[in-house]
């Protein structure tokens, strides 16, 4: 069978590359699904691991800083209570400590400082995930990882600006509220301008546990490039999917039963989605580069039967 123009936007087997420092209960090296040598041309890179216990050292991320604007998303790895993290984290953004101990989005504007990130306690597993904004290159990714006899502090604060408001602890739900059976609904927004002033990206996503009905159709996105991942709940086994599901890509249909991300130019048709056998839960995410809220990404996206 001939290999189809459209496998290249997938990513089924992550690379493991960035941190080459062993931490104790945290996924190093961490699993990237976009990046350039992945897919070549996306100029997006997104690793994503999970923290299993408290990390040891439990601050092993030092105090560093991006040419590139960054989102770090951090969720709790139980799909009964999706807004629980699991742990107690304290995280420097401009000297300014931020703690949070819910599913938590933070947006990080190019060449703003962030760093020390320390986790206080441990409840149970999460995930923590990077999308790099602008650059598909590991090299303009990559922090400085604190050694296990390192201990890091910030630099003092050194301007009144209040990094709070680029946090986000509480979803925005206003999406996939039609997809009621097997699947959370309405999803869980936590990056969007509505929320974060500075962010020109939507990030939603949630909890898949069963056979989703109806199957979500097929779409196109004339003015924004999208990344959808789907990130399996088995941190001991974490390439795993937890179910099969078809995915739909280009007017071909995508067998899919491991962890996966793809990368959708703008104008290419996507969908459907057919989601069958389901294992154990798992996170489904769609994130919308260059668009602040979600009636920008998705306005006059679904086909009706009439559409070409």
């Amino acid at each position: 069978m001939a290999k189809s123009e459209y496998e290249k936007y997938f990513v089924t087997k992550p690379d493991y590359e960035g941190n080459t420092v062993p931490v104790k209960n945290y996924q190093s090296p961490p699993m990237t699904y976009i990046s350039n040598s992945l897919i070549p041309g996306c100029n997006n890179y997104l690793q994503l691991g999970w923290i299993t216990g408290l990390p040891e050292p439990a601050t092993c991320i030092d105090e560093h800083t991006h040419d590139y604007d960054q989102i770090i998303i951090y969720w709790g790895g139980d799909y009964r209570t999706p807004q629980a993290l699991g742990a107690d984290i304290e995280y420097y953004i401009g000297g300014q400590p931020i703690t949070f101990n819910t599913t938590t989005g933070i947006f990080i504007p190019q060449g703003i400082r962030h760093g020390p990130v320390t986790w206080k306690d441990f409840r149970f597993p999460h995930v923590q995930m990077t999308l790099t904004l602008g650059t598909g290159d590991a090299k303009d990714v990559s922090p400085e990882y604190t050694l296990p006899d390192f201990t890091s502090k910030s630099l003092p604060k050194s301007d009144e600006f209040d990094f709070e408001q680029y946090v986000a602890r509480s979803p925005i739900r206003e999406t996939g509220g039609v997809f009621m059976k097997g699947r959370q609904a309405p999803t869980m927004t936590y990056m969007s301008r509505t929320q974060i002033n500075a962010a020109n990206c939507y990030i939603e996503f949630g909890w898949i546990w069963g056979e989703v009905e109806p199957s979500i159709g097929e779409m196109r996105h004339e003015k924004y490039d999208e990344i959808v991942i789907h990130i399996g709940s088995d941190h001991e086994n974490p390439e795993a999917l937890g179910g099969d599901m078809d995915f739909g890509l280009g007017g071909e249909l995508f067998t899919m039963d491991s962890g996966f991300g793809v990368f959708i130019p703008r104008g290419l048709r996507h969908g459907p989605l057919n989601f069958r056998k389901c294992t154990k839960p798992y996170i489904e995410m769609a994130i919308m580069l260059g668009a602040g809220t979600f009636a920008e990404g998705w306005a006059d996206s679904f086909f009706v039967k009439s559409d070409p």
